[in-house]
């Protein structure tokens, strides 16, 4: 993902532990983990509640009441009729 090798995560790691010393960086790595469940968390459960909103049955369902083209008995209907707009010039015909 961040494409980071062995040894970059080594220098990585050096730094943070001489920058934060070794009282603070596992209580920043313990800090960083809970958050990251936590989104983790988050976004399932977003996924989960939207995606049980609008299952595909439930969509199909959508997609038959609101058809206006067709009527009871199969004849399209005047009124809804989808037609290509005309090539501009053609209006005065």
């Amino acid at each position: 993902m961040f494409n980071i090798g062995p040894t970059e995560l080594l220098l990585i790691l050096a730094l943070a532990l001489i920058i934060l010393g070794p009282r603070r960086l596992p209580e920043l790595a313990r800090a960083l983990g809970k958050g990251l469940a936590e989104f983790k968390r988050a976004t399932r459960d977003f996924h989960d509640d939207h995606s049980d909103q609008f299952s595909s049955k439930e969509a199909d369902r959508v997609t038959e009441d609101s058809d206006p083209v067709s009527l009871s008995d199969g004849t399209p209907d005047d009124r809804h009729e989808r037609r290509p707009p005309s090539p501009p010039g053609l209006n005065s015909l």
